[in-house]
């Protein structure tokens, strides 16, 4: 049988800023269909990543591909094309204030696809209806919703175009346990619903054991640990551990200025 050919691989991916090395060879394959979460604290590299996969940054070096195409000094023609198959949901949902929440949803399908303004409304309407919220939210600013109901919104934007691979980057920050629970629900739901394989930064230790199939730690550049979500808890691997259980004593030391 022939291997698959992993959604999304790199192989040492490194990326500086001067002296700063903040990607140190970064080596990852990421399966069709599977959900793989990456964790770490504060600054240690995980936006960064995020940014290389999106072409919104340039590696230093590595190899970053897309369904077996190199993205790295790929054409702009091109990076579009393989930029088509990804949905985003930001941190902090980034709605436009200026648009009402239909279209918001639909901003990628009117701007991007070209699609007529009545048919985005209806794809619109039937994503936030797969995220729980009912239509006549459609007409309402961002502004007038809660922090969960813009999150939801968000997604429905993230999956509106039923994208192939779904980035999420933090996708609980700034909600309470209860709806970041229920945003942890509706993503696994919805990835499955489109079949979408799914990337995700966070440092959610609840919303990454429910959201992965695998987890990967990210500290000092590298992956020190890659491995099922079920077993991060119990990984054997310090640094893990003291991540995962929120411990202040271990090896990962927090510089404090004096």
């Amino acid at each position: 049988m022939t291997e698959a050919v992993p959604k999304l691989r790199l192989r040492d991916v490194r990326k500086s800023f001067g002296p700063k090395v903040v990607l140190d060879g970064v080596t990852l394959d990421i399966m069709p269909g599977e959900s793989v979460v990456v964790i770490g604290g504060s600054g240690t590299g995980k936006s960064v990543l995020l940014k290389c996969i999106l072409g919104l940054m340039k590696p230093d070096s590595g190899s970053i591909q897309v369904d077996g195409e190199e993205v790295i000094g790929m054409s702009r023609r091109d990076r579009e094309r393989i930029n088509h198959k990804f949905g985003m949901l930001f941190q902090g949902s980034a709605l436009f204030d200026s648009l009402p929440v239909w279209e918001n949803v639909a901003f990628g399908l009117i701007q991007g696809d070209h699609m007529p303004r009545k048919q985005a409304r209806e794809k619109a309407l039937e994503k936030l209806i797969a995220v729980g919220l009912s239509a006549d939210v459609a007409d309402l600013a961002p502004s007038e919703l809660s922090g969960g109901m813009q999150k939801r919104v968000a997604l429905a934007r993230a999956i509106a175009d039923e994208p192939e691979i779904i980035f999420f980057d933090e996708p609980t920050t700034g909600l309470d346990p209860i709806m970041a629970d229920v945003i942890n629900d509706l993503i696994v739901k919805c990835v499955k619903e489109i079949g979408a394989t799914a990337l995700s930064i966070t440092h959610d230790m609840a919303s990454a054991h429910k959201i992965a199939d695998r987890v990967a730690m990210l500290w000092q550049g590298r992956l020190i640990w890659v491995g099922p979500a079920s077993e991060v808890f119990t990984s054997g691997n310090d640094y893990v551990d003291q991540f995962v259980h929120g411990r202040a004593q271990g090896p990962i030391t927090m510089q404090l200025r004096k």
